[in-house]
Order: C-alpha cells, then sequence, then structure tokens
C-alpha cells in the first residue's frame, strides 16, 4: 500500500458559527486548509464530507456538490458519507481509499456540523430527537433525550461491573476541562471546573436521567464546527510542495461496526472498536506501548474511561483510574484528550473525527500550545465512535 501523509489541518475554533450558512462553512473548511499550506484548491485530486445531521438540521443533501462549488474542486471524484459521530472519521478513511485506488495523489477530507442558529442559539429537544435517528428505534421508547439516556446505562453498567465511582469518571470532565483552558480552538476554553463542582447536583448540573448517574458535566458539548485534513501520497506531496519532514504519517488505520441496537451486546468490551483499534495497530506496526498521544470519543465520561481501554492504555475496567491517577496528562503516562476532548473542546459531529487526527498530527509535530505539548511525542491513537458504540473509526499516526 501507497504511504499515507497528513500533509495540513485546518480548523475553525469550535462552539457558535453563528450565520455562517453551510455553503460558506464548506469553502472556509477547504479554503483554510489550502491556504495553511499555499496551494489551490485544484491541486487537490480527490475529497470526501462528513456530517450528520445534514438534512434533519440544516435541510441540505448533496453536501459534495457543496465541496464541488469551491472553484479548483469542481468535476472530481468526491463524495459524502454518514456515520453518526463516526462521519468524520469515516471521511478521512474515504479519502484514503481513493488514493489507495489510484484515483488521485492528493486529497482532503472535511468535517462539519451546525447545530445552533444564527445567533448561537439551540433547540435542545430537536438536537436530542435527531440524534436519536442515530440509535435503533427499539431503544427509543420512553426516552426523551435518547443518547444521554443510553449512556446513562453504559456508565451505571460501567460502574457496577467494575466498581467504579461516580467521581472517578467526574474526574475525566475535570482534566479535560483543564486542558481545554489552554485550547485556542475549545468550546469551553473559558470555563474551569474543579472535582466539586463536577459532582455538586446544582445550577446547570444535574442528573440526566432519574435514576442513573449520569450529570451534566459528564456530557459533551452541543456544537457548531468545521475541520479540515490534506492528504497525500509521497508524490502528492512532491506536487504540493510538502516537506515530508513538515508532516505526520497516518501508519495505520481500522473500522468496524458492530449491530446498532446495544441490547445484546457486550458495549464494556466493544468488539468492533477493538477490532478497528487492532488492525490500526497491527498495520502501523506499532503497539499501545508505542504511543504516548492520543484522542478518544468521550460523547460522556464513561467513554473517556473506556476509550482509554480500547487505545490499550488500560486493563476493561481500570480505564477511569488511568485519569484518577494522573495518567492521561500531557505530563502523564499518555496525553490523552488534550484538545479538551469531545467534554470541553466540543463535539461537531462531522467534524469530530477529522479534529482528532488533526490535533494528534499537530501534537507529533510540537505544534500545540507548550501547556499542552507532550513531550517527546512518539507515536498517536485515535478513537471516533459513532451511535450506542456501534461505528468505530481508529487510527496510528507517527512522525515521519
Amino acid at each position: 500500500m501507497k504511504k499515507i501523509y497528513i500533509a495540513a489541518f485546518h480548523t475553525s475554533k469550535f462552539g457558535k458559527l453563528l450565520g455562517q450558512s453551510v455553503p460558506e462553512i464548506l469553502t472556509h473548511a477547504v479554503t483554510g486548509a489550502c491556504q495553511s499550506i499555499r496551494i489551490e484548491a485544484a491541486a487537490l485530486d480527490v475529497a470526501s464530507v462528513g456530517a450528520a445531521c445534514n438534512f434533519s438540521l440544516n435541510e441540505q443533501g448533496l453536501l459534495s456538490g457543496l465541496l464541488a462549488m469551491v472553484p479548483g474542486l469542481e468535476s472530481k471524484p468526491m463524495e459524502a458519507v454518514e456515520n453518526a459521530c463516526a462521519s468524520g472519521g469515516q471521511a478521512v478513511l474515504s479519502v484514503i481509499q481513493k488514493l489507495q485506488l489510484g484515483m488521485g495523489e492528493t486529497g482532503i477530507a472535511v468535517g462539519y456540523e451546525k447545530m445552533r442558529d444564527a445567533e448561537g442559539k439551540m433547540d435542545g429537544k430537536l438536537i436530542g430527537k435527531v440524534l436519536g435517528y442515530f440509535s435503533h428505534p427499539d431503544e427509543r421508547a420512553g426516552k426523551t433525550f435518547v443518547f444521554p439516556h443510553i449512556f446513562a446505562e453504559v456508565m451505571q453498567s460501567y460502574m457496577a461491573e467494575h466498581g467504579v465511582a461516580e467521581e472517578h469518571l467526574a474526574q475525566i470532565a475535570v482534566e479535560e476541562y483543564a486542558n481545554a483552558k489552554y485550547n485556542p480552538y475549545a468550546q469551553m476554553s473559558k470555563v474551569q471546573i474543579t472535582l466539586a463542582q463536577a459532582m455538586a447536583i446544582e445550577g446547570i448540573n444535574r442528573y440526566v436521567v432519574d435514576g442513573l448517574p449520569l450529570k451534566t458535566y459528564d456530557c459533551s458539548q452541543i456544537t457548531d464546527g468545521y475541520a479540515a485534513l490534506i492528504l497525500a501520497t509521497e508524490e502528492g506531496l512532491a506536487r504540493l510542495g510538502v516537506a515530508k519532514a513538515d508532516c505526520v504519517e497516518i501508519a495505520g488505520w481500522g473500522q468496524a461496526t458492530d449491530p446498532l441496537k446495544k441490547e445484546g451486546r457486550d458495549v464494556l468490551r466493544p468488539a468492533g472498536a477493538r477490532r478497528a483499534m487492532s488492525t490500526a495497530y497491527a498495520m502501523s506496526g506499532l503497539t499501545p506501548a508505542d504511543v504516548n498521544v492520543a484522542e478518544v470519543h468521550d460523547c460522556f465520561t464513561v467513554m473517556g474511561a473506556l476509550g482509554t481501554e480500547v487505545i490499550g492504555k488500560a486493563e476493561p475496567g481500570k480505564g477511569a483510574q488511568y485519569w484518577v491517577d494522573g495518567k492521561a496528562r500531557p505530563d502523564g503516562d499518555c496525553g490523552i484528550n488534550t484538545s479538551g476532548g469531545l467534554i470541553a473542546k466540543g463535539h461537531p459531529i462531522g467534524a469530530t473525527g477529522i479534529a482528532m487526527i488533526g490535533w494528534s498530527a499537530w501534537q507529533l509535530l510540537g505544534k500545540v500550545p507548550a501547556e499542552l505539548q507532550v513531550r517527546n511525542a512518539r507515536a498517536a491513537a485515535t478513537f471516533n465512535i459513532g451511535g450506542p458504540i456501534c461505528a468505530s473509526v481508529c487510527t496510528v499516526l507517527k512522525p515521519v
């Protein structure tokens, strides 16, 4: 197979895109990435774009056609992909596959989500309803907010099976808010919380579902944002005029999908996620011990714990303790979610998987703020999921 490199990463600040239209968002994503390496969009051979709520919230389909409106991208092979919250990671794999098939030597993966209105306001009930479409119909009944409810059940199961306390999972949120403080692209960069605040049921922090342990601070954000990665083969880098030394290699990748229905699966040991991660490690020739940078899909704090286990940094049931012990901090054993993660950086669904890979590449290149930079960053792992731990996209990155 051809080696695949990240030639550029561009992202908006996560939070509110206000009056930007979907065509404007996609144009800004492409032109921003191109400008960062001083190329024209015409230098790109292929493209893919990921989003989850483009129909339900934006009333827009055929996103690839909007990409083709960027001057230089017309009449090129591109597609829109949807894989729930793994749509961004799927867009990256779509571009990689095109390059491997010989459809081109350069490409761009774009992801976005516009979940708020032009004034930055959100309709929480509507968003909860449309996100619920990514669950099995049989598991929606009686759930006002489907995914918080489903993951509250996962959280309860995790705590019961492994003897983990609520405060252990709350510590993940505390650590991520502390990281987001230094990330200029993070939605919650101006918010800091203590463990006491994360545990106190007062103000905005409440139990989301009666009788279940999930609290507001255990949840990721409703977020607008976009992100883009320019990928290239060796030949493509030469054509773009980008030095290999300024790039990161996507050394391994994997994708797997479990049945959508949560019932009947061991979601605490997600088979598809583990297979996708193992595939990525095997392809890269690296092991979890080689990795000291990671971005995992912490849509809820329990997934910060489970993600730590999926990437191989903790045994089953020990992921939360890894955070409590400080091992996930930028100066710990492996800097996990140094961006702030979905909980504090934000979760613009289609952009999330792309932003995970891009931030990890910046870590390996020494481009993140000093307070968040992992020393001697050796290799990175990313784990992006969609649905009730159903769709999984994993990558392993290494410096060139």
